[in-house]
């Protein structure tokens, strides 16, 4: 049985151990702000999705990780649908999110409907990445 909540104390360890860009005290403000969800496969938790507001207005996903042995079953849809049917309810009409160009996440988000919003290059020492592809969708 699948089930799709907003994230609570009880799962920090669960969180951090696949959200390793999140400092521990932000863990705890993303429960608080309520902008944390956790997807549960049969009691167990297998996957979270995080988000802020793009200009504090546009729902913005900054991180979508199921766990690898759940990947490729459809598990990330059913979340990343969760979200944006919450943040319609919520009066949002567009989403946000992003990938960078080398990492697969953009076609999995352009299969979802998401579009192609423009990029952001880094170059500045100490903060060199990929470029940053910034995708949108409508709700």
């Amino acid at each position: 049985m699948i089930a799709i909540r907003l994230a609570v104390a009880t799962d920090e360890d669960f969180w951090l151990s696949l959200d390793t860009h999140l400092p521990k005290e932000r863990f705890f403000k993303k429960i608080s702000e309520q902008t944390a969800y956790v997807l549960i496969d049969n009691g167990q938790p297998i996957g979270l999705l995080r988000y802020n507001f793009f200009w504090d207005t546009i729902p913005f996903c900054t991180m979508l990780v199921i766990a690898e042995s759940h990947q490729g079953r459809g598990f990330g849809k059913r979340l990343v649908d969760h979200w944006e049917q919450q943040q319609k309810v919520a009066g949002h009409a567009l989403c946000m999110t992003s990938t960078q160009v080398d990492e697969n996440a953009q076609h999995f988000y352009r299969k979802l409907g998401y579009q192609d919003a423009g990029g952001l290059l880094l170059n500045s020492p100490g903060f060199e990445q990929p470029m940053e592809l910034f995708l949108v969708k409508q709700l």
